[in-house]
């Protein structure tokens, strides 16, 4: 854990020197398509000068002067299964962006949906030393945070205090500066894969670029899609991507619970291609042009070509109702659905004050999806679109996108992490070290 947070350290403060030097990109490693964005700041003085402004409204420290997707390539459920065909992927998307911007990127910040997301929620006390609240207090009350042993092999990829209390009064944002005896926090920690981290780092390394920061893409997703409103009162981002749906819930403007679904679209696409016997890229084609998820009497009548390469005219030539294609893709989506539900569930999402929820992603773009989803997940649903940034092609600006958008604002205006406070000396790994050595002095 100590090595984590010195590296996240070290992404951050390499984050801080890019920002600075004006230029830095964000790469989104999905399923389904490598997206990369080059951000141009206008200088960060202006970024720290709005204290007042929250994290969504202050857009003018950034600009897109670059962006460009690919085809995926060796990535499933989110997670990296080839590198050199990733690695090959991404230095295409990083190229176009870069000729674009003309201007040469050193250090990325990525995203990827995978690796078996975990979330857990510390809390902490401390006595306050002086009487005003001050950093090091900050500092101290993070550190001492009982955490949970999460396993071997896992990493934390976030770790923020979503809640401070001093004294009586709960629900404090910034406790610092304040007058009071005693702090404590909540925390929510989000621990990941460790191996696929690693891979993610290595692959970019190998493309010959520095990884300046790394996030879950349920929690930029959620930063983009949901509004400041839903963001504060409490609402469920579940983004929709090729092969794996993140689910994310935001409480008073901070994540609070993020999962994932090994399912995706591509999982549609590929039902469609053995349930009408054709290839993957017309199983995607069709998806795109006449997929749905209600059938009414017209899709009876209305026909689909299906056309082949395979030299057996009669194969080739063939027809299918939409109603048919319909039959096929409502079962996984509803299976997807399911599954969202039950993770909603386990997290007691029907506790929250509000419930909305918001569907982004690719896979979210099926005709019909948020009816049949305020149907299975029974609260009010949403379509989201990612918030409007400065300078974004216009083909940059759909529900697929809405991870590389919130990995800019990630980037711009990142939320207080467990990481950019000095920990005490005696923070959490040294003591269970010290625990360790007791138990060896006793029992030896």
């Amino acid at each position: 854990m100590t090595e984590l947070y010195e590296s996240q350290r070290a992404m951050r403060n390499m984050r801080k020197a890019a920002m600075q030097r004006g230029v830095v990109a964000v790469l989104d490693v999905g399923s389904s398509k490598i997206a990369c964005l080059v951000l141009r700041f206008d200088g960060t003085d202006r970024l720290n000068a709005a204290d007042g402004i929250g994290s969504m409204a202050g857009q003018s420290g950034f600009r897109v002067i670059g962006a460009a997707t690919t085809r995926s390539r060796g990535v499933r459920f989110g997670e990296i299964s080839a590198m050199q065909e990733t690695e090959r992927a991404i230095r295409t998307a990083i190229q176009a962006a870069q000729k674009m911007a003309k201007i040469r990127v050193d250090h990325v910040i990525a995203c990827f949906s995978g690796a078996e997301p975990r979330s857990y929620g510390l809390d902490g006390s401390v006595d306050v030393e002086a009487e005003v609240v001050s950093e090091q207090d900050v500092a101290r009350v993070l550190a001492a945070c009982d955490v949970p042993d999460y396993g071997a092999g896992r990493e934390v990829l976030h770790a923020q205090p979503v809640n401070f209390a001093l004294d009586h009064r709960s629900g404090l944002g910034d406790p610092r500066g304040q007058v009071g005896q005693t702090l404590t926090t909540d925390m929510h920690m989000l621990t990941v894969d460790e191996v696929a981290i690693q891979n993610l780092a290595y692959c970019v390394k190998r493309c010959d670029l520095e990884l300046a920061g790394i996030a879950s893409s349920a929690y930029v997703s959620g930063m983009s899609a949901l509004v400041e409103d839903e963001q504060e009162l409490g609402a469920a981002c579940i983004d929709m991507g090729g092969g794996a749906t993140s689910l994310s819930i935001f409480m008073k403007k901070h994540m609070i619970y993020a999962d994932t679904v090994r399912m995706g679209g591509e999982h549609v696409t590929s039902d469609i291609s053995m349930g009408l016997q054709v290839p993957t890229a017309n199983a995607e084609r069709i998806k795109t042009f006449y997929g749905g998820v209600h059938a009414t009497g017209m899709d009876d009548r209305e026909m689909i070509e299906l056309e082949g390469d395979t030299g057996d005219w009669e194969h080739d030539r063939r027809t299918v109702s939409r109603a048919e294609l319909i039959g096929i893709m409502r079962p996984r989506v509803e299976e997807i659905l399911e599954e969202v539900r039950t993770r909603l569930d386990i997290a007691g999402f029907e506790h929250l004050p509000s419930q909305q929820i918001v569907l982004t992603g690719g896979g979210s773009q099926i005709p019909g999806l948020d009816g049949l989803a305020s149907k299975i997940l029974g609260q009010q649903v949403r379509l989201g679109r990612p918030m409007r940034v400065h300078g974004l092609p216009q083909a940059a600006t759909g529900p697929a996108f809405a991870s590389a958008v919130g990995m800019c604002l990630f980037a711009t205006h990142p939320q207080d992490e467990w990481w950019d406070f000095d920990l005490p000396v005696e923070r959490y790994p040294v003591r269970s070290l010290k625990r360790a050595v007791k138990w060896f002095k006793d029992n030896w």
